[in-house]
């Protein structure tokens, strides 16, 4: 055993951890043992907490991976997370809702977790650094964070030095002390002197590893302490030559070993044996670890060389054995792939140049939805974009394809998928199976970009049919992304198509066959479009619910708002509308053009058009209400034009129209519309009847259908046109029954829009005499801050007493963030009794005392 306990350093970090300090820096060099310190202490009882420990890896410096790698060792080492955090299902960004979640599970724990981050130096994205810094801020005394890392981390260190609140270790605490060195020497069988211990701790400047490379090499000298007085640096840098030296020292199997094994993040007998054509690596590779030859056990026969000393081996390996690591990269790949390592061999394959192989196993693993979806998309896509563009076969095309298709080049995608599967073997060939599935998965996400459900549906079914075979139920098991997208890209494109029920069958399945990070994203696509489904439908606040529960979900698995602020906050502006809540319409409107997650998905695109210029008219701007409406023409065109979305366009034209005075402009807007549905209809009579041609709009109102048979939405508007025909002909107890009805049906969704939109007539109506029933008044009330779905079952939280202003919903949300009175200042620039006086007027008006109690009313109220 040559470890050399220090326990000078040991109760510095106990100190720490200890007092009021939250975070403990432990920062130097590589090889100045930082993590073996660290790692000793950690198995050191008594401690304040369970320790979790993450080494960080290269690949971890996305958010997304960050973040999944540390629950999942939160969860590895035995704590117990709640159902609502869950790993984040996207690489890029983390939602911070995840990490509010994460900071208050550890806020109320009774002992505190401590985590310890090795190899930091890795985390070079301020995002994640800034994300970390905020878990740490408000877990409070739940968390104490150990940063074992080789240069400064992205922390504002100062502001925690000012409040005491961070120890650090740095490389003067950790250089060796004379009296270690001579017990790092004696561990080694050498015995040195007084003088040479100091000399050699002064040249090495009690660099750890140095001083044990220097050992290790003067065990070889026939005078050590002569030859470490007298070695030369200047030929090389002191880490090459000694680390030259403990190769030396190894027997020539082991050389050659290390060597091959070098470029090799991870290490198991199984690979090193491939690697060097021998089959005793497992003896060898327990050698070298004891023998603290800068090999390192990493659990389940694993191993993995120190970085600097991998580094330099790499060098080496080019020096004597030129060209030979492109050949033990492609040997790495397949042994990692038949192990079912295709995330770890697929990096192999890109360095050495097989992109051939790469595609392959890619398609035969049935891999290709992780293009799509996924934590490994965005490094997948990366990836795969160096692929040499004569790399033959049709594999390689099917990656391609997708490649393209996932940036939603449905043409150079369909062309080159149309050349990978007229190369394809036939299905029959057990191995064509993978490849023809992948095709037809393909071809039901082109389209669902094409707005061509006929075309979704043949491929869906060709999809649905390999499915089946016996030979890819392994394979499907392990990928539920293959079928989720299917379904949810079949969905998509029947809705696109006007096919809604059966849509609606597609979108359910997806949601039902998802679960994990894996198919988060999809999952949630799927939701948005159920949400727009029971809009359309005239169900606003089934929509909300469904909208909202997809943003539920994202939130759970850490997606971050550019993640889903698509169809599913373009369904929640028009309830907005609707509701006459034109600021929350306008929030999510803005939300939803955060993120354009493909601009040839012609669903999302024409929707955000006609939301668009619905929040325009309402807001009392028609004109460029038309003009964003003209801009549809300019999108992508489709293979299949939708019928329910170019009356949409329609009655969003109509309404610019008639906001402007201009019904005769309204009606030829309309002109043809009626058989798409009542809504189409009711505008059309309506502008008939302001243009003057009562007897046209009386024929369009009776053939509306009857008035339990849509959503509330439609059966107000009706209401509302009956009972503005029954007027003209001075019916007008008839006119009062309807607008009664209309208003009954209406207060649950709290729909205020149609009655705003009726015109004079109903306000003249209800002056003479107010509707039978309940008070009418409400419509022209002032708008809700927002009002939850009537669908969800809760009950109603009741309004505020008075509406928050502007910076009090701002001040709001920043408390929901859990951010103390001072930093909402700083955030806000205000002064802090400024802050103070605007969270006293916010407790009065939701009427509560606390700010746990504010936070759970507003989001009772949708304020948040």
């Amino acid at each position: 055993m040559t470890f050399i306990r220090r326990p000078r350093l040991a109760e510095c970090l106990t100190r720490a951890l200890d007092g009021p300090g939250r975070l403990v820096l432990v920062n130097g060099p590589a090889g100045a043992g930082k993590t073996l310190l660290v790692a000793d202490w950690a198995r050191t009882p008594p401690l304040p907490g369970p320790v979790v420990w993450l080494t960080v890896e290269p690949g971890d410096n996305a958010p997304g991976i960050f973040w999944a790698y540390v629950l999942e060792a939160l969860r590895h080492h035995g704590l117990t997370l709640p159902d609502d955090i869950a790993s984040p299902a996207r690489s890029g960004e983390v939602d911070d809702s995840l990490l509010s979640r994460l900071a208050a599970y550890l806020n109320g724990r009774t002992e505190p977790v401590i985590v310890v981050l090795d190899e930091f130096e890795r985390v070079s994205a301020p995002e994640v650094a800034d994300e970390l810094q905020f878990v740490l801020h408000h877990a409070g005394a739940g968390l104490r964070l150990v940063l074992v890392s080789r240069t400064e981390p992205l922390l504002p260190l100062h502001r925690y030095r000012a409040a005491g609140e961070v120890t650090e270790i740095r490389d003067a605490d950790l250089a060796f002390l004379p009296e270690e060195t001579a017990d790092l020497a004696r561990r080694h069988g050498l015995s040195l002197s007084d003088e040479g211990t100091r000399a050699l701790t002064v040249r090495t400047g009690g660099w750890a590893a140095g001083l044990r490379l220097c050992v290790l090499a003067a065990q070889r000298a026939e005078d050590p302490e002569t030859f470490l007085k007298e070695f030369e640096t200047g030929r090389s840098t002191v880490a090459d030559f000694l680390l030259a030296e403990v190769l030396e020292a190894q027997s020539a199997v082991s050389q050659d070993l290390l060597l091959r094994t070098s470029i090799c993040e991870r290490i198991h007998p199984g690979l090193a044996n491939a690697l060097t054509g021998r089959d005793d690596a497992a003896p060898l590779l327990a050698e070298l670890q004891r023998a603290n030859a800068f090999v390192e056990p990493i659990g389940h026969s694993w191993y993995r060389l120190h970085p600097l000393f991998a580094e330099i081996l790499r060098a080496h390996l080019n020096t004597r054995h030129p060209g030979l690591e492109c050949e033990l990269h492609g040997t790495a790949a397949r042994w990692l792939s038949d192990a079912g390592l295709l995330a770890e061999a697929l990096p192999h394959a890109a360095d050495a140049g097989d992109w051939a192989f790469a595609a392959d196993r890619l398609i035969d693993d049935l891999a290709i939805g992780q293009l799509f979806t996924g934590l490994d998309a965005d490094r997948l896509r990366a990836l795969f974009t160096r692929m040499a563009p004569d790399t033959p076969g049709p594999a390689a095309d099917l990656v391609r394809a997708a490649c393209e298709l996932a940036r939603c080049d449905v043409d150079r995608g369909l062309a080159v998928l149309d050349r990978a599967e007229a190369h394809l073997p036939p299905v029959e060939e057990q191995d064509a199976s993978a490849a023809h599935l992948s095709g037809a998965l393909l071809r039901v996400i082109a389209g669902r970009l094409l707005g061509s459900a006929d075309m979704a549906e043949t491929a869906a079914r060709r999809a649905e049919e390999l499915e089946g075979r016996e030979v890819l139920s392994a394979r499907l098991e392990a990928h539920p992304e293959m079928r989720v997208l299917r379904l949810a890209a079949l969905g998509s494109a029947r809705l696109w198509g006007g096919r809604f029920d059966e849509a609606r069958g597609a979108l359910v399945a997806a949601v039902e066959a998802s679960d994990g990070p894996s198919t988060a994203l999809t999952r949630l696509e799927s939701l948005s479009g159920l949400a727009l489904i029971d809009l359309l439908g005239g169900w606003p606040g089934r929509a909300e619910t469904q909208a909202r529960q997809a943003i539920r979900e994202a939130e759970r698995f850490g997606l971050p708002p550019s993640a889903h602020t698509s169809l599913g906050q373009l369904v929640l502006a028009a309830v907005g509308i609707e509701r006459d809540d034109l600021a929350s319409a306008r929030t999510h409107l803005h939300r939803a053009t955060l993120r354009s997650p493909c601009s040839g998905d012609p669903l999302t695109t024409s929707w955000l058009a006609v939301t668009r210029s619905r929040v325009l008219v309402a807001g009392g701007d028609p004109v460029k209400a038309l003009h964003v409406l003209d801009g549809i023409q300019a999108m992508p065109s489709t293979a299949t034009p939708s019928p329910w979305v170019d009356a949409e366009v329609a009655l969003a034209a109509a309404a610019a129209h008639m906001a402007q005075g201009h019904p005769t402009a309204a009606v030829e807007a309309l002109a043809g519309r009626q058989e798409a549905g009542p809504e189409y209809a009711i505008a059309a009579a309506h502008a008939l009847l302001e243009a003057g041609d009562d007897e046209a709009a009386r024929s369009l109102v009776g053939t509306l259908p009857g008035l339990n048979s849509h959503g509330p939405a439609v059966t107000v508007r009706t209401c509302l046109a009956r009972a503005e025909i029954a007027n003209t002909l001075g019916d007008e107890a008839t006119a009062r029954r309807l607008v009664a009805r209309a208003l009954a049906a209406a207060r649950p969704e709290r729909l205020k829009r149609p009655f705003l939109e009726a015109g004079p007539w109903l306000r003249q109506l209800l002056d003479r005499g107010p509707a039978p029933g309940r008070a009418h008044d409400w419509p022209w009330a002032g708008p809700p801050a927002e009002a939850h779905g009537v669908e969800t079952g809760e009950p109603d939280p009741g309004p505020v007493t008075e509406p928050l202003t502007d910076r009090e919903r701002e001040v709001l949300g920043r408390l929901a963030q859990m951010m103390s009175t001072e930093e909402i200042a700083a955030e806000l620039f205000l002064s802090v009794n400024t802050v103070k006086t605007h969270l006293r007027n916010i407790y009065r008006k939701l009427a509560v005392t606390r700010r746990g109690e504010a936070v759970r009313r507003a989001r009772e109220l949708r304020l948040l």
